[in-house]
């Protein structure tokens, strides 16, 4: 079988790694397409996966729309030359266009339900795979549900051993405590109307971090002169080990504030978007803190932030890793349920549909 994974985020290429790792060992092949966006490639590289690169996205409106049809042109003369049998994606309309126009299944995976993007996708998606909270897919004949996250494709302990190396890399030891901070440049689709963390609070976070925790910041665009000092700088693909010791993650991703809990790491994030995977890993399992974006609640995020990072280092280590254990308990590995699904479509549509247990079968 070919199976075709469209990339349009870093993020993207975690989650199917493993999976496309383990379908070439079962003797398929796999083929990413990917835009030239941050550092996508560099993580396929990294993971010796073979790629196409489709070039750097336009961010103007008559941009997107050459963005839009466009790469749907690119990806169109890649599938039918490569012959794909099946795609795979994070909500991509470009996939989903393409399998449609092929006459082959598209199944994606959802999680922040942008429905400008949904539309343009659902249509011509066969499966929509989504974490087993209540969402405004639920009831969608095309959705099935599934135990976990998205994070879980690659930070399920069978999936993920963080190295301890990084922290010589940091220059910390293991009795230090710090703090990952991000922050994003909010251009995408799905941001509009958002603006993340006053600069002010921004500030103050820092200033209010430091006597507790070194600060460590990442960031998609460029950071004030004043603020460099603090920019994190090992490899992109050392980002997970760099979060899987830190004592708090802080900012405004809702992907590394889910990634941090999936590492039994606290977060703060700020939900203007009501993203139901954070608010489940807040209410349910205590692993994140979920806030609105206001002004105010910026601040008690803050005063949050610094309650937990002046107890004891191991004590904060010791009782997130409890919370984490209870999560892991109720979810599954969803790699090898992902592997399981795609080598046995359309049949494990129907298995799932008649009977949602069998995923417990990749515990």
């Amino acid at each position: 079988m070919n199976i075709l994974i469209d990339i349009g985020h870093p993020a993207h290429v975690h989650m199917f790694k493993h999976a496309a790792h383990e379908l070439m060992q079962h003797g398929h092949k796999v083929l990413f397409t990917t835009r030239d966006k941050e550092f996508e490639i560099r993580l396929l590289k990294e993971e010796r996966l073979s790629y196409i690169s489709l070039g750097k996205k336009r961010k103007s409106l008559c941009g997107k729309i050459y963005n839009l049809i466009g790469f749907d042109y690119k990806v169109w003369k890649i599938a039918r030359q490569w012959n794909a049998d099946i795609f795979l994606s994070h909500g991509s309309i470009t996939a989903s266009h393409v399998a449609f126009i092929m006459g082959k299944p598209h199944i994606a995976f959802e999680d922040t339900f942008n429905f400008e993007q949904v539309r343009l996708y659902k249509p011509f998606t066969k499966v929509i795979l989504t974490s087993d909270y209540r969402n405004p897919l639920t009831k969608e004949t095309k959705n099935i549900s599934y135990a976990g996250y998205n994070a879980l494709l690659y930070l399920h302990p069978k999936r993920f051993k963080p190295d301890k190396s990084v922290l010589q890399e940091l220059g910390v030891s293991e009795d230090d405590k710090y703090v990952i901070i991000r922050f994003v440049a909010w251009n995408a689709s799905h941001d509009m109307g958002h603006k993340g963390i006053a600069y002010e609070n921004k500030i103050k976070a820092i200033q209010s971090f430091l006597p507790y925790a070194k600060v460590f910041i990442s960031s998609e665009k460029e950071l004030p002169q004043e603020l460099e000092q603090y920019r994190i700088r090992i490899a992109p693909e050392r980002m997970h080990d760099a979060m899987a010791f830190a004592s708090l993650v802080f900012g405004e991703s809702s992907t590394m504030v889910e990634e941090a809990a999936m590492l039994g790491v606290p977060s703060m994030y700020f939900n203007g978007t009501g993203i139901l995977y954070t608010n489940q890993l807040d209410n349910k399992y205590g692993l994140c803190f979920d806030y609105l974006q206001t002004y105010e609640n910026q601040l008690e995020a803050i005063s949050k932030a610094v309650e937990i990072l002046s107890v004891d280092k191991q004590a904060i280590v010791e009782e997130y890793a409890l919370r984490r254990k209870k999560m892991l308990s109720e979810k599954i590995d969803v790699t090898a349920f992902l592997v399981w699904f795609v080598e046995n479509y359309p049949k494990s549509v129907q298995i799932m549909k008649e009977n949602p247990d069998y995923q417990y079968n990749f515990k």
